[in-house]
């Protein structure tokens, strides 16, 4: 490494220091010396994920990632603190490791690290920072699509907490180089009998020119579990980044506000979520688009459910910074009991003329209506309200495959059982 390389490193982690009591700008404060610091005796490394137990494989499979790596380009298990599984060798067109091991293979990998998330973005991103510097801990995923490959299977990662009070942290990167596509799907459980825990997981994705990520997200936690992602996205020219978020298990608190640059001429993004609000669930949930680029797009579309207790806070910012960009903002909540809570932040930003942006708002409750109409032909009224609400967060997942989106549905369909 050489001297400008080690005072940047130096930089990092100096800022990553002072900022290691920072409050976030949003959400719930945790107080991190609530969890542990100390080493998890996490699992032993793995040959395969079929010699997972019959319960852990159940648990993935809710977020989507399959243990018989059917149609998968590769795995990544990440248990606790430790990488106990890595499978590489499915796909030609993708590269897939430990993001340590990454880092020791490629030194220009440095270029990517702590580049568009930055450590002192608060206390949480301080402390995946300082972990690694500190600790030497280096724990979350590298993938990489090859220039000009067109992978259609998914690769598939997973972050598992299997033990008390553990503070998980990850530090992910992704690069799409130029015309290639790439598809993740990362699912994030917990063991049952997990009673506390926080994860924070720090994502920066990278997309070259006419490259395209597709991107998604399912969120499994126990009822305790505090988790805080921090992600932002780059995009080059004529690039297509697309994020699917999906929660609807109750979790203690979530807080997450990735923020995309469109900073290539005609570059698109477009964030999708499904949040479901149940118990004491205190969600803070958002996408942020910076359209830089001529021609850049942003789509930011919501549909968030609230019951029991639960508050959620649904956010979305579209900011347009340059001529011929265009943006939409969607959020529609359903409020489904008198202590719950829905609050839908839209924000619009124009800082030039020639642009287009929209946005629409509503939060209400289920029309008596519809729950007449089912009732009427014989269908119990707790039923017809689950068969509302479901039909409410069906969302039509753009830009996969075929035989994907038909599975992210399915992802859907087993996450919303029982809401």
């Amino acid at each position: 490494m050489v001297l400008m390389d080690v005072l940047s490193v130096r930089n990092v982690y100096s800022d990553a220091e002072k900022a290691k009591d920072k409050k976030a700008a949003l959400g719930v404060d945790i107080e991190l010396e609530n969890f542990t610091d100390e080493p998890i005796n996490a699992l032993d490394l793995i040959d395969d994920l079929d010699d997972l137990s019959k319960e852990t494989k159940e648990s993935f499979l809710k977020v989507g990632v399959d243990a018989k790596e059917e149609n998968r380009a590769g795995s990544f298990l990440q248990v606790d603190q430790t990488n106990i599984f890595t499978n590489n060798s499915i796909s030609d067109s993708i590269e897939l490791m430990n993001i340590g091991v990454a880092l020791d293979k490629y030194s220009w990998l440095e270029d990517y690290v702590w580049n568009i998330v930055k450590p002192d973005t608060d206390k949480y991103t301080a402390k995946a920072a300082l972990r690694e510097e500190k600790d030497g801990i280096n724990s979350g995923y590298f993938v990489r699509s090859l220039p000009g490959t067109k992978e259609v299977f998914p690769v598939q990662a997973c972050m598992f907490i299997s033990d008390e009070s553990v503070l998980q942290t990850a530090h992910n990167i992704i690069i799409a180089e130029e015309n290639s596509e790439l598809h993740l799907i990362t699912g994030c459980a917990t063991g049952d009998d997990i009673s506390s825990a926080m994860h924070v997981g720090v994502s920066e994705i990278y997309l070259k020119p006419g490259s395209k990520i597709t991107f998604t997200m399912v969120h499994n936690w126990a009822e305790q579990v505090e988790v805080r992602p921090r992600t932002s996205i780059h995009i080059g020219d004529n690039a297509t980044y697309i994020n699917n978020y999906i929660l609807a298990s109750p979790v203690r608190s979530l807080q997450s506000y990735p923020t995309a640059y469109c900073n290539g001429k005609n570059s698109r993004a477009i964030f999708q979520s499904i949040q479901g609000g149940v118990k004491d669930s205190i969600i803070d949930m958002g996408s942020r688009v910076i359209l830089n680029g001529e021609g850049a797009r942003g789509e930011v579309i919501s549909r968030a459910v609230a019951q029991d207790e639960s508050q959620i806070y649904a956010r979305g910012h579209l900011a347009g910074n340059v001529p011929t960009v265009k943006g939409h903002l969607e959020c529609h909540g359903l409020v489904l009991s008198d202590d719950s809570f829905i609050y839908a932040v839209p924000e619009l930003e124009a800082s030039s003329a020639n642009l287009e942006m929209s946005h629409e708002a509503a939060v209400g409750k289920i029309s008596e209506d519809e729950i007449n109409y089912l009732t009427s032909r014989g269908i119990a009224e707790e039923d017809a309200e689950s068969m509302i609400v479901r039909g409410f967060l069906n969302m039509d997942i753009t830009g996969l495959p075929d035989e994907l989106a038909q599975h992210t549905q399915n992802m859907i369909d087993m996450t919303l059982d029982g809401m």
